[in-house]
């Protein structure tokens, strides 16, 4: 008798710090921290400030509040300009899961998860431009803009062999001088682009796409524990309706979830 009450004891005591374990590996720190992308334009990648309470939202937003909800942590958002300043602080245990599109060249920092959606990037040309696709793009006297540290301004730095690539540390301030004229295009994704294309009047969003890659949920690199628990909460969130929501929740209804991961 002795010796089973002494194997419940013990399991009970193993029970009940499996969980305490678990959240002690993936939030160190007592609260998920969830780095974000913070812009002008919603997309499935960025958050906006929302204009009446001034806090972030979208659909970055709504998977850190069901990540933090599924482990049973409070939920601090670790807001940032660009992905590249999200990976280059990945080393500095700034934060714990974040969500990006997807780019070999931030491996040597972040180890990355599955994918919950594609992620569609395309220019934008400012009123009165005749261009009308990538080609006419890479033209001679052509001031091209895109967002330092990203995977779309390194894909521009590759494949431009003309135009003059110009680079912002943010979004809002790379949008702001295509309005006002100053560049000609403006790469981003798609569904930004679509969303500032309604106040910038005159500009246009281009057919053509210049990247496609996934957005995938990410974590600082040699985190394994993380990095697992990420990729199930993910996984079980797209299979859960969790992602569908999210996307639906920002206005992406036409956006696809990204399958299983195999």
């Amino acid at each position: 008798m002795k010796v089973l009450v002494a194997l419940a004891a013990a399991c009970l005591a193993a029970c009940a710090n499996a969980p305490s374990t678990r959240v002690a590996d993936v939030a160190p720190a007592g609260s998920l921290r969830v780095a974000i992308g913070v812009g002008p334009s919603p997309s499935a990648f960025w958050a906006v400030k929302d204009p009446s309470t001034g806090e972030p939202k979208g659909v970055t937003v709504e998977l850190g509040k069901a990540a933090a909800a599924r482990l049973g942590v409070p939920l601090q958002l670790v807001q940032y300009p660009n992905s590249g300043e999200i990976t280059a602080a990945a080393g500095k245990g700034a934060w714990d899961m974040s969500f990006m599109p997807q780019d070999p060249a931030r491996e040597k920092l972040i180890d990355p998860g599955p994918a919950y959606v594609t992620y569609v990037t395309t220019y934008i040309v400012r009123a009165g431009s005749t261009i009308r696709n990538a080609r006419d793009v890479d033209q001679p006297g052509v001031r091209v803009g895109g967002v330092e540290g990203t995977a779309t301004s390194r894909a521009l730095a590759r494949t431009l062999k003309q135009a003059k690539l110009v680079l912002f540390k943010d979004a809002e301030e790379a949008q702001a001088q295509l309005a006002q004229g100053k560049l000609d295009a403006l790469a981003q994704g798609r569904e930004a682009l679509l969303d500032f294309a309604k106040k910038a009047r005159g500009t246009r969003v281009l057919d053509e796409p210049i990247v496609s890659t996934s957005v995938i949920v990410v974590v600082p690199k040699d985190r394994p524990a993380t990095r697992a628990w990420a990729a199930r909460f993910l996984e079980e969130a797209k299979a859960d309706g969790t992602v569908r929501r999210a996307l639906d929740s920002a206005g992406f209804k036409d956006a696809a979830v990204a399958p299983p991961a195999k």
